[in-house]
């Protein structure tokens, strides 16, 4: 019995040290730090109120950013960075970039690119979530804001993996979001198509007048989505020529939107864990 152990410990040894070989030859191709398929690193890019440019109802459920990345999070364990909540959160915590963004916005400015990416840093640098990597969720929106990040990101030897296009045609867009209708003092939300009270532009529950929010118009939503897509289409070029770019149907279902993300990270999966068998081949001889 002693010889079988003996030899069973050496094999466990020898295990232990091919995963640790393998884990550094990883981190190498991958990124230090980086735990493979089980970290994320990527950007979520869509059009504005794509997350929420349908009814929470039967029929239609949002399938934009704001739906997919708290899944995306839970999955991951990482964490979600929308710039503006980031902002937001760094003003109201006083940190010296946000005391800075403050200043600059009190005064009407636009809060530079460098602060910005330095806010995503520190929260990468401080915030527990991002231990398993980050979604970043309105940022970049320009050529230089990307080529800003890569290069922080390079510095600290990691890299993106992913920039997901969320696309839905303009025209299906317009018409969700123009028909949105809100009460405003419980927030509850009716779609003049797709969910409509049971009286007109009054409230189910308590009778109360439905109000459309002022940015919910046509016109005022056509002149933002013709920004996005000024801004946004240089931005898919580089990275479509980087070679992490994809795009996904955000028109579909959530539960589709959500298994094309999945497809995307069980590529991720593939890929590392014949990276692993490729290397473990040829350190084991092939046996």
């Amino acid at each position: 019995m002693g010889a079988i152990e003996d030899q069973v410990q050496k094999l466990h040894t020898i295990v232990e040290s091919l995963e640790a070989r393998i884990k550094s030859l990883e981190e190498r191709k991958f990124g230090s730090g980086s735990k493979t398929a089980d970290e994320v690193r990527m950007i979520l890019i869509g059009p504005p109120g794509a997350a929420s440019s349908v009814m929470l109802t039967t029929r239609f459920r949002p399938a934009g950013k704001g739906t997919q990345a708290p899944k995306i999070k839970e999955k991951f364990n990482c964490c979600h960075l929308a710039t503006g909540d980031m902002l937001r959160s760094q003003v109201a915590k006083k940190t010296p970039l946000g005391r800075e963004a403050k200043k600059i916005m009190d005064q009407g400015g636009l809060v530079s690119d460098d602060i910005v990416i330095g806010m995503i840093k520190e929260e990468l640098n401080t915030n527990p979530e991002c231990k398993g990597g980050f979604i970043l969720d309105g940022f970049p929106r320009t050529v230089p804001q990307a080529e800003g990040l890569d290069a922080m990101l390079q510095e600290r030897n990691q890299k993106l993996q992913h920039a997901v296009e969320l696309q839905i045609d303009d025209a299906l867009l317009v018409a969700r979001i123009t028909g949105r209708l809100v009460h405003p003092a419980s927030g509850r939300s009716y779609h003049k198509i797709f969910n409509p009270p049971k009286k007109d532009m009054t409230d189910d529950i308590t009778g109360e007048p439905l109000v459309q929010r002022s940015d919910d118009n046509a016109d005022a939503l056509k002149k933002r989505l013709d920004t996005y897509h000024k801004q946004t289409t240089p931005v898919v070029g580089y990275y479509q020529k980087t070679g992490i770019w994809k795009a996904i149907d955000a028109s579909q279902q959530p539960g589709q939107v959500w298994k094309s993300l999945l497809d995307i990270f069980d590529g991720d999966a593939k890929k590392a864990s014949g990276t692993g068998s490729a290397i473990l081949d040829k350190l084991t001889g092939g046996r």
